[in-house]
Formats: structure tokens, C-alpha cells, sequence
């Protein structure tokens, strides 16, 4: 009998490892593979542009991003306009989210034609998207938002540059990015949603809670789990912003949109250095594993099987 029990143990650990195996190849050659080779360039100068082949730095690509008063700047900037993006749209694009999980959870006729609406722009590809709000963004009244603005506010709103004005430009690009990817989100949280025994929204009734009593003693505990995992993705996907970036600003104006990515991509195809792009891609996925680590630290899931 043991031996049989022993058995099965051993063709389900088989069956889990074939399963796995197909992720773990992709996994390596596209993540694990890229990221070492990253690291052995870091500690070259590989410069296209330079005649001589790659030399050894050892750490002075890191030096020169991190501690030289002249570079290392450049870099904090950078990083900076990253953790700005973010605290800008995790929590705007967790919210809406979730508003638009509830609404649509709603046992209504139609409801899913609004719920391939509202997901539709995760769909289509980033550059696309960037394109169709670059003329949404446009600075003269022919733009759609100064066009808005100005009928709204019956001409009294002069026309705004909404990419070109260094203090509202990554704002810009933050309400881009959270219409573009709040479906992916909400679609996450509606699946959370509908995890939810209706057992406790009916206990709930009973006692005569209202909406919002039930949307925070029932609603948001039971979609605890649902709501970190999605704190964390997103957080993931704002830290690498780049498409946005690269097509509306080039990183203007006055580097108020620059980000790591960007001058990491920049560095290595537009100037040459590889040294340098892959030491800051080394340094940047390090900040990543290190924020989604505290992440998971401060926010404990619910492991309780109920």
C-alpha cells in the first residue's frame, strides 16, 4: 500500500515537472539567459561606435550611474520619473479597477458588451495606442482634450501642451497608460469577484447593510489576494514604461518623461553603448525584484482555505 502511495507521489511530481517544463524553457531562454548575459556585458565598455572591440571595466559602467557627480544625475532623474509614474497609476489603475469590476459584476442585460469595451484597449498594441492619444494630446484647439476643455469651459481654458509642459507631461502619459491597461485589471478583479460565496452578501442583507458596508466588510476582504497580486503586476508594468515614453516625448521635455528604460533602450541602440544599457538593465531589475519583495512583505495574502 505504501509503495503504491509512493508511486502515485512520484507520477505526480512527473506530470507537475512535464507541465512546467514547456514555461521553464521559456523562462530561461527569454529571462534568465538574457539577464546573465546582461550582467557579463556590464562589466565591459561595448560601444558600437568605437573601432576597438569590448574592454573590461569591471564595475565602472556601475560608478559611473551610480556615484559620478556627472552621469549618475542623469540616472536618478530617471528613476525618479519611474517612481513618480507608479505611485500615479498603481494606485489610480488598482481603483478604477475595482470600481469597474463591481459595476460590471452586476447581473444586467448587456453587460458584456461593456465588459469587451472596457477590456478592448488591452488588445491593442501600445504604439498604436500612443499614436491615437498623441492627437488627443495635440496643443492647438484642434486636439480632442483642448477641444473638450475649451467647449466646457466656453473658451475661458486656453489650449494646453499637455506633452510639451514639463509639469503635467508624465501626468499625460500616466492617464494614457491607466485607460489603456485598467481592462487587464478589471478583468482580474472581476474573476476575484465572482470567487466570493453569496452566502455573505446575503448574510449581509440580513442584518440591513447598505452598498458600501457591504462593498468594505464583505466585498474587499474577499478580494484581498486579488487586489495584491494586481498591486504587484502593476506596479511591475508602470516601472517598465517605455512605448509611451519613446513615441509621445522622446523623454521631454527637460528629461521630465525620461525613465529608466528609455535610457537603458537609448544607450544601446541609439548611441551604441551596450556596457552601459546593460548595466543599468542590471541595476533596474534589481529595484524591481527589490520593490516587489517589500511588496510582498508588508502585503501577506490570506492563505486560509475556506
Amino acid at each position: 500500500m505504501a509503495k503504491a502511495k509512493k508511486s502515485k507521489f512520484g507520477q505526480d511530481n512527473l506530470v507537475g515537472v512535464l507541465m512546467s517544463l514547456p514555461g521553464l524553457i521559456l523562462l530561461t531562454l527569454f529571462v534568465i539567459v538574457p539577464f546573465i548575459t546582461a550582467i557579463y556585458l556590464s562589466f565591459f565598455n561595448v560601444d558600437f561606435n568605437m573601432v576597438q572591440g569590448p574592454q573590461f571595466w569591471g564595475l565602472e559602467q556601475y560608478r559611473r550611474i551610480l556615484v559620478d557627480p556627472i552621469t549618475s544625475p542623469i540616472f536618478y532623474k530617471a528613476l525618479m520619473n519611474n517612481m513618480t509614474f507608479a505611485l500615479i497609476v498603481v494606485p489610480a489603475q488598482t481603483g478604477l479597477a475595482v470600481l469597474l469590476a463591481v459595476m460590471l459584476n452586476a447581473k444586467l442585460k448587456g453587460i458584456a458588451f461593456f465588459r469587451t469595451f472596457f477590456f478592448m484597449p488591452v488588445v491593442f498594441p501600445m504604439s498604436l495606442v500612443a499614436i491615437i492619444w498623441a492627437l488627443m494630446f495635440s496643443r492647438d484647439s484642434m486636439g480632442m482634450l483642448n477641444g473638450l476643455l475649451n467647449l466646457f469651459s466656453f473658451g475661458y481654458i486656453q489650449p494646453i501642451d499637455w506633452l510639451g509642459d514639463p509639469n503635467i507631461a508624465l501626468l499625460s502619459i500616466a492617464l494614457l497608460s491607466i485607460w489603456a491597461g485598467v481592462g487587464f485589471q478589471m478583468v482580474i478583479v472581476l474573476a476575484g469577484l465572482q470567487e466570493i460565496p453569496a452566502e455573505l452578501y446575503e448574510a449581509a442583507s440580513l442584518d440591513r447593510a447598505n452598498f458600501w458596508q457591504r462593498f468594505w466588510n464583505v466585498t474587499v476582504p474577499g478580494l484581498r489576494n486579488t487586489l495584491i497580486f494586481v498591486i504587484i503586476i502593476t506596479t511591475i508594468f508602470s516601472l517598465r514604461l517605455f512605448d509611451q515614453v519613446f513615441i509621445l516625448t522622446k523623454g521631454g521635455p527637460i528629461d521630465a518623461t525620461q525613465t529608466v528604460m528609455y535610457q537603458a533602450v537609448t544607450s544601446a541602440f541609439i548611441e551604441g553603448n551596450v556596457g552601459r544599457a546593460s548595466a543599468i538593465t542590471v541595476i533596474f531589475v534589481l529595484i524591481i525584484i527589490a520593490i516587489t519583495l517589500l511588496q510582498r512583505l508588508v502585503l501577506r495574502q490570506n492563505r486560509e482555505v475556506k
